[in-house]
């Protein structure tokens, strides 16, 4: 097992929230092979809820191994335009 810190925003910590799922600097205990993809799943989240992940500060694709200490955030479309490019959200979804 592996500990890390979780965070959602926006529409995905109401949809969290709803099914009393921590969401604000969360310490989840998981199995060292999960993905952000497979938390989505644990949760009921879709791509349509989560655009993209932030893996401690910057944005990584959802199938990224996540390794102890990690800090991970869900970050839902909507997201404004400039934010996009600072946060890397543009480039990610190029990529």
């Amino acid at each position: 097992m592996i500990e890390i810190t979780f965070n959602a925003f926006n529409f995905v910590r109401e949809k969290l929230k709803k099914q009393n799922i921590p969401y604000l600097n969360a310490k989840l205990n998981i199995p060292e092979d999960t993905t952000p993809k497979m938390l989505m799943r644990k949760y009921n989240l879709t791509d349509t809820d989560v655009e993209f992940v932030f893996i401690n500060g910057k944005v990584h694709p959802k199938e990224t191994l996540l390794k102890n200490g990690d800090r991970i955030a869900f970050v839902p479309p909507g997201t404004p335009g400039s934010y996009r490019l600072i946060l890397g959200a543009k480039k990610a979804r190029e990529d």
